[in-house]
């Protein structure tokens, strides 16, 4: 295969971490590519340090160029999240890779075979890219990965550590009442400045029944009950952004 480029999309996620090995491994003249949200955990860099060494490989590190984080995108934009996905992830990650990928790109992915079908649809709507999906190829599951990167000797990043089972922004507009319920606890002025900006813009992440009626429930009517032991559900930040949630911003 003639390819000219090698780029591998890493989250700082231990599915791309694992991902990023694998390629490596096939390709040694692969690029290692993270988009800076400026939202996401400090242990993030200290975990990109520890995947350079352990692939050997110096992480490429790029940024939007307008906006410095999703506290930004949001107040500019004044939208948060739809059906079709979030704004944040497309100011601050989808234009971000569009400006950074050329053609001929093999651009490798670390979705793991949980997200097959996802990938698949996206490789539908997409039939200009040329993407690999090592983890998918080898059958690894997320918790393969967890696994893979424990055992390397590298420890998690603090999200993992927190019961998170995404190394996500902090403050993701796509999390559920269980996230918000742990974002609360861990990092109470993300979870207040989110709060304050749904009143702004009148809309609400979570919804709840009322009656058999769905209606918003905001952040700050979010029960203090909820239990935060039991994960959350997945959240894509990405190619897939939007699958989880059902409503606009209305």
């Amino acid at each position: 295969m003639d390819l000219n480029r090698v780029v591998v999309w890493f989250s700082a996620g231990d599915a791309s971490a694992v991902a990023a090995r694998l390629t490596v491994d096939k390709y040694p003249d692969a690029m290692l590519v993270y988009i800076d949200t400026g939202s996401e955990h400090e242990d993030n860099r200290r975990f990109i340090h520890d995947i350079e060494k352990w692939t050997g490989k110096t992480v490429y590190i790029i940024k939007s160029e307008i906006y410095k984080d999703i506290w930004q995108v949001f107040n500019a934009t004044r939208f948060l999240v739809s059906p079709f996905g979030a704004r944040c992830t497309t100011e601050l990650k989808k234009k971000v890779r569009q400006k950074f990928e050329q053609e001929g790109d093999l651009q490798v992915f670390g979705y793991t075979i949980d997200e097959e079908k996802r990938l698949n649809r996206f490789k539908q709507n997409n039939p200009e890219m040329n993407i690999w999906c090592p983890l998918i190829e080898r059958k690894l599951s997320k918790s393969d990965c967890h696994d893979i990167i424990s055992q390397a000797g590298i420890e998690l990043p603090t999200m993992y550590k927190l019961g998170f089972r995404n190394n996500n922004c902090i403050g993701c507009p796509k999390g559920g009442q269980k996230y918000w319920a742990r974002i609360r606890k861990h990092f109470r002025e993300q979870f207040d400045r989110m709060a304050k900006i749904e009143r702004d813009l009148d809309v609400a992440i979570n919804k709840k029944y009322v009656d058999g009626e769905r209606v918003k429930l905001f952040l700050d009517e979010l029960p203090e009950d909820i239990d935060i032991h039991e994960p959350e559900p997945s959240i894509s930040c990405g190619l897939f952004c939007g699958q989880y949630l059902e409503d606009d911003n209305g």
